[in-house]
């Protein structure tokens, strides 16, 4: 009954990021590599220039420069003192042959970098090539990848918390079914005594059926507690015979005097045979089963425990008392372990009954809403989980 943990996902994200952010910061140190050697060639193509004596060498050495710069992809434009575009590099293929969104692009460029003025030249606009926003983003996702290691960790450390304090709590249940073996078979061979010397007496007779029905409670606790922590069985159950036996254990153990409480059951559908664990079922209805006569101790009532067959396949499991019910504010926590509206209550007999509903049988436990007397359905069978 182990909660899954999807560590295997977090970790597998985070490797997938790890081995995203090598291979980008790969192709981002190239592009700087790249970067450098355009520097280099720009440097060598001026020097080339200064040292050479033909005329021409200069207009020849700026429209290599010129070149380099385009080849560089940095967006560029240059304006004139009026504010008319003299001259623009890298834009946009679907903007170059229109003036009028070039003006427009001048504006987008202003927000990403701030223009430069040149006295006597004019005003250049430059935006951002691919490697400057890669590197704007790179904070981010380093940030991000610090968060899921940070949450991963905690993560990983609650789960294995978790599922320590259910190793112990799982080895508590299966020791503590272990010792009551011994008092167990000593109680029966107690009943089977007694029975031999009272043979003839109506009343001990009568008392020593109740007794049987005692021990042979406690042996199926016993067993439960054995069941703790291992995987449920898939036995065929009978859902409408489950439901019977339920309702007949509490029926003869419910106030009949002061406070009256009727117990009754019935079953409708043909079907009514699902997949699963008998034991953890039967655990699951008795613990709706007792939170509803313990709803009318003190004030008498009627429960009911029924079983009817649904469409697909399904079957529904109906537990219902005519008590106060639950208030609206305390509906979405009842199903919470540890909570509890009783002054000496554990808050686990809800909680255990979703647990071996949805987690060990897929399928559903709700509190039907209503203003008066609380409803409890079951949902089990093929495709009870949606």
């Amino acid at each position: 009954m182990r909660r899954s943990t999807p560590l295997w996902a977090v970790v597998t994200g985070v490797a997938a990021l790890l081995t995203w952010y090598v291979i980008y910061m790969h192709g981002v140190v190239t592009d700087l590599r790249v970067e450098a050697s355009r520097v280099g060639k720009m440097y060598a193509r001026v020097y080339d220039a200064l040292s050479d004596p033909n005329p021409d060498a200069a207009t020849t050495a700026l429209q290599d420069l010129s070149q380099i710069i385009r080849e560089s992809g940095v967006p560029l434009i240059l304006t004139d003192a009026k504010g008319n575009v003299a001259a623009f590099a890298n834009l946009p293929k679907d903007i170059r042959d229109n003036p009028d969104a070039i003006r427009e692009y001048v504006k987008e460029l202003a927000t990403q970098n701030h223009p430069i003025v040149e006295p006597g030249i004019g005003t250049i606009y430059f935006g951002n090539t691919r490697l400057v926003w890669g590197l704007r983003v790179i904070p981010v996702l380093q940030a991000l990848l610090i968060v899921m290691f940070v949450l991963a960790g905690i993560y990983a450390l609650r789960t294995r918390g978790r599922a320590d304090r259910e190793q112990i709590w799982a080895g508590m249940a299966r020791e503590s079914a272990h010792q009551l073996g011994t008092p167990l078979s000593s109680l029966s061979g107690w009943v089977e005594l007694l029975r031999e010397h009272g043979e003839g007496d109506a009343l001990m007779a009568h008392a020593l059926s109740h007794m049987d029905g005692d021990l042979e409670r406690l042996r199926r606790v016993a067993y439960r507690f054995e069941r703790i922590g291992r995987p449920p069985k898939r036995e065929k159950v009978d859902v409408a015979e489950l439901v019977e036996r339920v309702a007949t254990y509490f029926r003869a153990r419910v106030p009949t005097l002061a406070k009256t409480v009727i117990v009754r059951s019935y079953a409708r559908g043909e079907s009514l045979i699902v997949d699963g664990d008998p034991v953890l079922l039967e655990w699951a209805v008795e613990s709706l089963a007792k939170n509803a006569i313990d709803a009318l101790a003190k004030r008498g009532g009627r429960v009911t425990l029924s079983a009817q067959e649904l469409p697909e396949g399904r079957v529904r499991i109906r537990v219902k008392d005519n008590g106060p019910g639950v208030p609206r504010e305390l509906r979405k926590r009842i199903f919470e372990p540890g909570f509890s509206t009783k002054e000496k209550g554990w808050g686990i007999g809800l909680s255990l009954a979703r647990r071996i509903i949805t987690e060990s049988h897929g399928g559903r436990l709700v509190l039907l809403p209503g203003t008066r007397g609380a409803t409890f359905d079951i949902i089990l069978g093929h495709d009870a989980a949606r």
